[in-house]
């Protein structure tokens, strides 16, 4: 769902400005030299970031380049699996797509990091804080250069499961079919859940026949542009992270290709990007559960505290064995505790 004209402009209105300087370049007699990308995307067009993020961006950029770049786009599993869209784009095949970094932990050593720690951050913010300010991005971004990628995050968010059945004791959790990936799906596992990767198509088809107990696809939001509350009806909280779980990639080389004024709108569009998202994202996550509560009769499942206090423990083994991947990985979670700390979460 789209959010309403008032809310997106109040929160781009603050940005505006940064674009009338970049706006000057371009010209009526340049708009004739069109740069065409594919684009593959890991979100299903049903996925409410495929239209709220990405033909979002595809509009916002044909508008201010005065239609010089037009991204052409395809849905998840349209031209590759969601897991081979980096190759593609490192590769060339395609100039830019969207993806997980929970894809990634195979390439970029703090791709964990960016797929979300399970309870690590409390509030959307400090993870914005800690991607933008404190360096993070900039640090997996110097990884994803090595493979030729401008990596940048769509945004920060809550990821957060839905259940057919509620949890109360720890045993309820243990052995729960869930649906997830990257380091939360080494989190789930470890903490006694069946824990599987299932792509985004067949999500709403293994909850509905069983296969599935559960699953995250993001928050609210996406369960609820997914389906997924019509057959997973408790949402669980608290959020299992809150993270980059989201991210555009462009292949380097044909970034480099464009109009240098173009280049420029390029990236400072994908820096709006993110602080507008996940700005946004806050707001539409209150109004869809608040839906699906109204109208599918979902239950908002507070995990109890036994549960809580043996997951954090888990969790905590996760981010240690995160922080062993490399060296950077290692830095990243010394940054990551001593954040924390300064918050009182540690």
């Amino acid at each position: 769902m789209r959010a309403s004209f008032n809310v997106r402009t109040a929160v781009m209105g603050v940005a505006m400005a940064a674009f009338a300087t970049a706006s000057l370049f371009v010209s009526t007699a340049d708009a004739q030299d069109v740069t065409r990308w594919r684009v593959q995307s890991h979100w299903p067009s049903a996925s409410s970031s495929y239209e709220d993020s990405l033909v979002f961006l595809k509009e916002r950029l044909e508008e201010r380049t005065e239609g010089r770049l037009v991204l052409q786009l395809h849905e998840a599993g349209a031209l590759f699996p969601a897991q081979e869209i980096f190759n593609a784009v490192s590769r060339g095949v395609i100039e830019m797509g969207t993806t997980s970094p929970a894809y990634l932990r195979d390439k970029l050593s703090t791709a964990g990091f960016a797929a979300g720690l399970p309870f690590a951050f409390r509030e959307v913010w400090e993870a914005m804080y800690f991607h933008k300010v404190l360096g993070f991005e900039d640090v997996i971004r110097a990884e994803a250069a090595e493979f030729g990628v401008y990596y940048t995050t769509d945004k920060v968010y809550p990821t957060e499961m839905v259940l057919k059945k509620p949890i109360e004791t720890f045993e309820d959790f243990q052995g729960l079919k869930i649906r997830s990936s990257g380091a939360l799906q080494v989190f789930l596992t470890e903490a006694g859940a069946a824990a599987s990767y299932i792509p985004g198509p067949e999500l709403y088809p293994a909850l509905a026949t069983g296969v599935m107990d559960g699953a995250h696809w993001g928050a609210a939001q996406g369960a609820q542009s997914m389906g997924l509350h019509e057959v997973a009806k408790y949402h669980v909280k608290p959020p299992l992270t809150i993270s980059g779980v989201d991210v555009l990639v462009v292949n380097q080389e044909a970034m480099d290709a464009l109009p240098e004024d173009v280049r420029h709108i390029l990236v400072d569009t994908l820096e709006e990007q993110f602080w507008l998202r996940s700005t946004e994202y806050q707001y539409l996550e209150r109004v869809a559960l608040a839906k699906s509560v109204a109208e599918h009769g979902v239950i908002v499942h507070q995990l109890p505290d036994e549960v809580m206090e043996k997951l954090t423990a888990v969790a905590l083994r996760v981010w240690e064995e995160e922080g062993k991947r490399s060296d950077k990985a290692a830095e990243i979670l010394q940054k990551l505790k001593d954040f924390l700390t300064e918050l009182g979460h540690l």
